[in-house]
């Protein structure tokens, strides 16, 4: 069945903190694009008038009575979705209820998620622009995938699919970094659609030092639980080649072979080892799932 042909099937999540300004606009663009479908606003804690706004426009309201998280509201919105199709977009006007469309009808084409992928002009500052760039070509290694917009919280996706991979997903920001890298590993088609996002409306409670290093810690997270072998392959192989060189180097200026060459070359093939029985695991772990 066609998924833009049915509305019924859908279900649009916007986790909302403090976005009392914009959150009824949001709401009613996407009810005038698509009547029929479900719209879940989840108020995170917010202590504006965010949920009555998001309600006058017509959007049935789940609210935490503190703020979880931005990736606590998307599960507790993918909870409650009634659709077989889940559409999440942020509630601070930067996505446009026009692209919904677009990235259900990838869906359409095979895939199981549609991610829109914003351009370089679309991002707040060089900054936080080199970093997302950083975080897409690390992800890109780990995956095996081409990754062009990692934390985009922008995406369309079968919610059958998406309610597998509920236990892995953080309660903070990095919940895309998350669900992307598990879609990948766990060979589901993903495809990314470029977007033009506008200036957020209110300010931005992402914080690029601390919610940076908390994005790579679930990169590497994600990487050792999917892909462990691709983390501790290379490290094996630099602890390899500096026993190796530094056991060459002994041997010409002292003619003998070193204890620390032998803890050099012993610490690769323990990580190699490691890397084995933890590729073994999560096969394992695949296979029963």
């Amino acid at each position: 069945m066609n998924t833009a042909m049915d509305e019924t099937r859908l279900s649009v999540i916007i986790p909302a903190k403090n976005e009392s300004a914009i959150i009824g606009d949001v709401v009613a663009s996407v009810r005038q694009r698509h009547p029929r479908a479900e719209i879940l606003v989840v108020n995170d804690g917010s202590d504006d008038e965010t949920a009555l706004r998001a309600e006058e426009s017509g959007a049935n309201v789940i609210s935490h009575p503190v703020s979880l998280g931005n990736g606590a509201a998307i599960k507790s919105g993918a909870r409650a979705a009634t659709g077989n199709i889940l559409v999440m977009m942020d509630g601070d006007g930067q996505h446009k209820a026009d692209d919904i469309q677009s990235l259900i009808d990838k869906l359409d084409e095979g895939y199981n998620m549609a991610i829109g992928a914003r351009d370089s002009g679309s991002h707040a500052g060089v900054g936080r622009l080199a970093a997302n760039g950083l975080y897409n070509v690390f992800a890109s290694m780990i995956s095996g995938h081409r990754i062009l917009d990692l934390t985009s919280g922008f995406r369309a996706v079968r919610a059958d699919l998406f309610r597998k991979f509920l236990y892995l997903l953080p309660n903070g920001f990095s919940y895309p970094t998350t669900i992307t890298m598990a879609f990948l590993r766990s060979g589901y088609p993903v495809t990314f659609l470029p977007i033009k996002a506008e200036k957020r409306k209110g300010t931005s409670h992402i914080r690029p030092i601390r919610d940076g290093l908390r994005f790579l810690a679930i990169i590497f997270k994600i990487a050792t639980l999917y892909a462990p072998l691709k983390v501790f392959l290379p490290i094996s192989g630099l602890f390899f080649v500096s026993g190796v060189g530094y056991y060459a180097y002994t041997f010409l200026t002292m003619g003998r072979f070193t204890n620390m060459s032998m803890l050099i070359l012993s610490a690769s093939v323990i990580i190699f080892l490691i890397g084995l029985i933890s590729e073994q695991i999560t096969a394992l772990t695949f296979t029963r799932t």
